[in-house]
């Protein structure tokens, strides 16, 4: 009978690990797939041009481009509360920069990007060499860079007018029958994709995430990273600011509010670890896809926006308990 467990046993111990690795590697897929299946039965003009149009584009102006950005912040182990506030700040800087200061759409775009790097460096800067914690220093950050917004547009939209219409046009137009935003968001992807799987500093980043410290004795500078992967971030964010604007025609300091919230909740469904050390750009791609879907249903079947945030919430949790009982969360 001893002879009979002990040979079984290592089977069934194998057979769990490979549904574990299974479950791990292509739960977001299933995610993915169960829910545009339960949204095709849901809605009829789910499945049709224009709405699959609407929930890329949905994707692109809020997660989908700043997941990539915080994927490299939660590989290292960290947090980026702020990326919904500096959205904010880029949106209010491109309407200002354009309408009231008479900068051109290459200007404008450079010094958004100059001003959600800086944001970046900032939050970066204090976590990496001073040791702060990343949710408290970027909690700050979200606090300052929301308030900055604010000031700046004198809490009014800020219209773009004929001065913005470049800016117009992409946000409304079309490449080959898709929209720019979400070529746009598609490349921001595929140059993530690349960078972390084929590059050093994504070897690094994953690397610093699953062990910091042996990390650090193989000399390598660990707060230079940390430090870039928050710059990266910001700027992403401020990238989402743009794309906002350029939708809008305005530049308002209202929008991002609780993105981080969409952000984080797209990277974790996308089976990236909050321990650090574990995701990727294609299961965070899905993830965003995911949180777009779930959002159009929720408007499809008419569930009030309060509500939502409820939902998007226990989405969270539940995305939680799945990485748990994979062992994700375990060290």
């Amino acid at each position: 009978m001893s002879t009979t467990t002990d040979s079984t046993m290592p089977q069934e111990t194998r057979r769990k690990i490979e549904f574990r690795t299974v479950l791990q590697r292509f739960g977001t897929l299933a995610i993915f797939l169960v829910l545009v299946i339960v949204a095709t039965f849901w809605s009829d003009s789910f499945l049709s041009r224009g709405n699959i149009l609407n929930v890329l584009r949905q994707v692109a102006s809020s997660a989908g481009i700043m997941s990539v950005g915080m994927l490299f912040v939660i590989l290292t182990r960290g947090i980026d509360l702020s990326v919904g506030s500096i959205m904010a700040l880029g949106s209010v800087l491109t309407g200002y920069f354009i309408a009231m200061s008479g900068f051109g759409p290459v200007a404008t775009i450079a010094l958004v990007l100059a001003a959600g790097a800086v944001c970046g460096m900032v939050t970066g800067g204090f976590i990496a060499y001073l040791k702060l914690p990343s949710f408290v220093m970027s909690l700050a950050m979200m606090a300052m860079a929301r308030g900055l917004a604010l000031i700046i547009s004198e809490g009014r939209p800020i219209p773009l007018n004929d001065a913005g219409a470049a800016f117009s046009r992409f946000g409304s137009g079309f490449l080959f029958g898709i929209p720019q935003p979400v070529i746009l968001m598609f490349i921001v992807f595929i140059i993530g994709g690349i960078v972390l799987n084929f590059t050093r500093f994504g070897r690094i980043i994953t690397a610093i995430g699953s062990n910091e410290e042996a990390v650090r004795l193989s000399g390598i500078a660990v707060p230079r990273y940390i430090l870039a992967v928050y710059v990266i971030s910001g700027m992403l964010a401020a990238v989402a600011g743009i794309i906002s604007s350029s939708r809008t025609g305005v530049g308002s300091a209202q929008v991002g509010v609780a993105a981080e919230l969409n952000v984080i909740a797209a990277v974790v469904i996308g089976g990236a670890s909050l321990m650090g050390g574990k995701g990727g750009v294609i299961n965070t791609l899905l993830g965003a896809l995911v949180m777009g879907i779930i959002a159009n249903i929720m408007n499809l079947a008419g569930v009030p926006g309060y509500h939502q945030q409820v939902y998007m919430g226990l989405i969270i949790v539940v995305a939680m308990l799945l990485q748990y009982s994979t062992g994700q969360l375990k060290r």
